[in-house]
């Protein structure tokens, strides 16, 4: 099973100055129900991009005051996802399918399909 980074506002800069990964990063509070939903989807982003060693990780917005300012969390949740270059190349407020997170984390990594369609070539080539 892949890990889920919990970062924090003390241990965020030295994560991201160390990392060359593509980050998804979801910022939860524990009395958001749509963050409990996300944070379920979490273990099955960190399983899929293991091998491609993308970073699937959480911040809670009650604990980390400093983080939750710099990423102008103004609703929960919040996903972002950071490229190599350390730059924020989407964010999305709210609960999405997870198809959706899929499709962001993959843009990233230069690919074209989101889960849906992976499953979906999957059971189409199987029929070939």
């Amino acid at each position: 099973m892949a890990n889920i980074l919990e970062l924090t506002d003390s241990t965020y800069p030295s994560f991201m100055e160390k990392t060359e990964s593509v980050v998804f990063i979801d910022f939860y509070s524990d009395t958001c129900s749509p963050c409990q939903i996300l944070l379920s989807y979490l273990p099955n982003l960190a399983e899929h991009y293991k091998e491609e060693g993308v970073v699937i990780a959480k911040v809670n917005v009650s604990r980390n005051p400093k983080l939750t300012n710099k990423f102008m969390v103004k609703g929960v949740p919040l996903t972002t996802v950071i490229g190599k270059d350390k730059m924020v190349k989407r964010a999305e407020v709210g609960l999405l399918g997870i198809d959706a997170y899929f499709k962001m984390i993959d843009k990233e990594l230069g690919k074209k399909k989101g889960l849906l369609g992976k499953l979906f070539w999957v059971g189409f080539t199987s029929l070939i």
